[in-house]
């Protein structure tokens, strides 16, 4: 249970880096290494889960993962305009 707090409460951060990545069409400020980090960081989280513990938290996991996935294509897609 303390594992999925933690999860969702890091989570809330994307959606919002999302929305400003698409209100402001930049990515200044971002580090796509980071968010690589933190991608592989969630998928690593995900295969623990699958191999070890497999339960509900596994879906928290892969949802941040998406969020940081779309983050991510989003960086390469505003980087280009510039």
């Amino acid at each position: 249970m303390l594992e999925a707090i933690m999860i969702i409460c890091f989570g809330l951060s994307w959606p919002m880096s999302i929305y400003r990545t698409l209100k402001v069409k930049q990515v200044t400020g971002k580090s796509v290494i980071f968010l690589w980090f933190v991608f592989v960081g969630y998928i690593a989280g995900i295969f623990h889960k699958i191999v070890n513990s497999f339960d509900w938290v596994i879906v928290i996991y892969s949802m941040n993962a998406c969020m940081v996935f779309i983050d991510i294509f989003l960086y390469y897609v505003y980087s280009k305009q510039k």
